[in-house]
């Protein structure tokens, strides 16, 4: 499942495509809608944790 995310100006929202995988082993197709906050927040946050995993790469964690 490779698509690119969208924004539609109008709407104000962000999406993505999606993959969501179920504790028994189900997974589903969705779409993940997101405000231009959540945006920002889930960017900051996904920046945070490609540092953390750059850093333990280094260390050899």
């Amino acid at each position: 499942m490779k698509q690119d995310a969208t924004y539609d100006h109008r709407a104000q929202q962000a999406v993505l495509a999606i993959e969501v995988h179920h504790t028994d082993g189900r997974t589903v197709h969705s779409v993940l809608v997101l405000t231009p906050n959540q945006v920002e927040l889930y960017a900051i946050q996904l920046e945070q944790i490609i540092a953390k995993r750059e850093q333990a790469r280094q260390t050899g964690r």
